[in-house]
């Protein structure tokens, strides 16, 4: 206690002046309306930006539960809507479907390789199965090719033995969808047939005919068009509607009725 007063009275005139400094400020704010708004200006800039801060972080972290929560009611909408397959941006066509959908999210993806696969976290635990349709928000993605108890691997659309039935919006013609790489954003629709062109824009959509994906379902629009020579079937340049390189969430596609379909077509088939 007696360093403490010792302390104070070596530096009694720098103790007394900040005590003046103290007393004349709270007059101050007290007494004047600018210097006072000013203060509050500051402590509110000052703790704004602090709560400002604290919310980004906050909303940061929850970015993925509400992620989470959007797909699963994407999902449900998708499903309530399965006898709806959109032919355009707006006019659905009631199909009947037997088709519903079961949300994922992507761990693994690659779009720089030869063949491209991607890994999600949804399995046999889950219902998925080989050789189901996998879309995205915006069109096709790929199809499952191995399961695990929790993941399933898909074969992207940019793989070389990926090969996707199509259909011409506009006139309902069947084509083929190929990936020859390695620009992820564009694919080859094949098999066209002579007695007609496809124009920039023309939409391509899956036909049905695989029973892995409903009809209907975007795979993109046409970029430019190679016209066939003689007999010779046509090519084009499709821009794909799906992003590859930005997968984060896609929809595997159960086909409810697939089994008893392949199983009347292998009968068929056997007579």
């Amino acid at each position: 206690m007696r360093n403490l007063f010792s302390l104070l009275w070596k530096y009694h005139f720098f103790v007394f002046f900040l005590i003046l400094e103290t007393i004349s400020l709270i007059l101050l704010v007290n007494n004047y309306s600018y210097h006072r708004s000013l203060y509050f200006n500051t402590a509110s800039d000052f703790t704004g930006n602090i709560y400002s801060t604290y919310g980004n972080i906050e909303n940061y972290f929850s970015l993925k539960h509400e992620n989470k929560q959007l797909l699963e009611e994407n999902t449900r909408l998708r499903n309530k809507l399965s006898g709806l397959v959109v032919y355009s941006d707006s006019l659905p066509a009631d199909t009947n479907s037997n088709y519903y959908f079961i949300p994922a999210r992507v761990i693994s993806n690659s779009v720089n390789k030869r063949n491209n696969l991607i890994l999600i976290d949804k399995g046999l635990s889950d219902s998925i199965e080989r050789e189901m349709g996998v879309v995205s928000s915006t069109g096709i993605v790929g199809i499952v090719i191995g399961v695990s108890d929790h993941y399933a691997v898909v074969m992207s659309m940019l793989h070389r033995n990926s090969r996707i039935s199509g259909r011409v919006k506009k006139n309902g013609q069947l084509v083929n969808i190929i990936w020859k790489g390695p620009d992820f954003t564009k694919g080859e629709v094949t098999d066209i047939p002579t007695h007609f062109t496809l124009s920039k824009g023309d939409t391509i959509m899956t036909s049905g005919n695989s029973l892995i994906f409903p009809p209907g379902i975007l795979i993109g629009t046409i970029k430019s068009n190679q016209q066939a020579d003689n007999l010779e079937l046509g090519q084009a340049t499709l821009n794909f509607s799906t992003d590859f390189n930005g997968l984060e969430y896609v929809y595997v596609i159960k086909n409810r009725e697939k089994k008893e379909q392949e199983e009347l077509l292998n009968e068929v088939e056997n007579e």
